[in-house]
């Protein structure tokens, strides 16, 4: 399939090269152009815009950091819409508000052009493996349609329902991860501060209901003092802050939420926000009277 991708950072690079050793055709444009030199040395075909992109493509895929960027490369000047030839399918893999991304596939439309909403949970390590979880909203055809790519960069793939519901999703999904990553930093912080070894009481744990694939994967890299991020505390914040957003709009208690978010707000203000998301546990060593280096 001719595909174009935009937005060639931690995650989007990976993803993209996936595409191409699936055996695709990509096409690439990103604003930093010393970022397309690992997908040019791959196979991949530069332009100078999105909408050069899209002139060339069946589907244009993107992958930003926020729901401007978001509205920018899809509808912006040089955007997709301005290049895009008739039929073509705009899939923005982004996390972004559930209302953002309804309110630009709404302006897709009216140019003629289906947009499906499908962020990814697995960090830098399943956009590297091809192991991603993909969460999709929009229209049925366009989903089937773009499914083998999709199938190329993820292990789980599953439509949620019409435009925006992927973004509800993913926000779930940040709820119990964000909630998830400050329990198991909360208890290995406990375990410490009382005299025990975090790593045995890890170990137990993980045989009892208490696991969970944070205490498995993040608990582990938590105690191995490993920060080096696969998603920045930053970008946790900015999705936190878009569930805190939605809750308000409906009118929600997200009290565990909440309390994270807030977690993350200080991370961020702290110093910690280029950080993996697991360095929370810093913020609560720091938080108890301890050095969290």
């Amino acid at each position: 399939m001719e595909v174009g991708f935009i937005g060639l950072g931690l995650m989007g690079r990976p993803m993209a090269l996936n595409l191409l050793k699936a055996g695709h055709k990509v096409h690439v444009w990103t604003r930093r152009q010393e970022s397309m030199a690992p997908l040019l040395e791959a196979g991949a075909q530069g332009h100078a815009s999105a909408a050069e992109v899209a002139a060339q493509v069946e589907v244009t895929i993107s992958m930003v950091a926020d729901a401007p960027d978001v509205e920018q490369v899809a509808l912006g000047a040089g955007g997709v819409a301005e290049g895009a030839r008739p039929g073509l399918v705009h899939v923005d893999m982004s996390t972004i508000a559930p209302a953002a991304a309804q309110a630009v596939a709404a302006r897709m439309a009216e140019k003629g052009i289906a947009m499906l909403d499908a962020p990814v949970s697995g960090g830098e390590v399943g956009a590297i493996a091809a192991t991603l979880t993909i969460m999709v909203g929009g229209e049925q055809a366009a989903f089937d349609k773009v499914k083998p790519l999709f199938e190329a960069m993820g292990k789980s793939v599953t439509r949620i329902g019409d435009s925006g519901a992927g973004q509800v999703a993913k926000a779930c999904n940040q709820i119990l991860t964000g909630v998830g990553v400050a329990a198991v930093a909360e208890a290995l912080n406990f375990a410490t501060r009382s005299g025990v070894d975090a790593a045995r009481v890890r170990e137990a744990l993980l045989g009892g209901f208490a696991y969970s694939r944070v205490l498995e994967n993040h608990g582990q890299r938590m105690l191995d003092r490993n920060f080096k991020p696969g998603f920045k505390a930053w970008m946790h914040q900015k999705d936190m802050r878009i569930v805190m957003e939605e809750a308000h709009r409906l009118g929600l208690a997200l009290p565990a939420a909440a309390a994270t978010a807030q977690m993350f707000n200080a991370m961020v203000g702290s110093g910690l926000g280029e950080d993996d998301s697991i360095g929370v546990l810093k913020l609560l060593e720091r938080m108890s009277g301890g050095a969290g280096e």
